[in-house]
């Protein structure tokens, strides 16, 4: 099954449905302050279990070896929790936390 990670781009319920490209891809490059990967994402939802979340969404748990700096001080582990819905032919990801430990 596809992970859509951008879906949640295109669908966010606080912008506008069929934006434009250009406004796509200026939050497509706010990804990586959000402190994430694309590939992160889809890694964790591919090998973390998975656990309900709030409103009928799903979650998952995943710690990747960081060992540099976000915002002044050095980490050991980033860990990427998305939240996501399963639907039929795609997993939508709707947002993702970033911790730092």
């Amino acid at each position: 099954m596809a992970v859509e990670v951008l879906a949640v781009l295109r669908r966010s319920a606080f912008h506008g449905v069929g934006e434009t490209d250009s406004a796509l891809q200026s939050r497509i490059a706010l990804l990586s302050k959000r402190g994430f990967t694309v590939a992160e994402v889809e890694d964790a939802i591919h090998t973390a279990s998975w656990q309900t979340a709030e409103l009928g969404r799903l979650e998952c748990r995943k710690d990747f070896a960081y060992d540099k700096e976000w915002n002044g001080k050095v980490y050991v582990t980033k860990q990427v929790r998305p939240v996501f819905v399963e639907e039929a032919a795609e997993i939508v990801v709707v947002t993702v936390y970033t911790y730092y430990f």
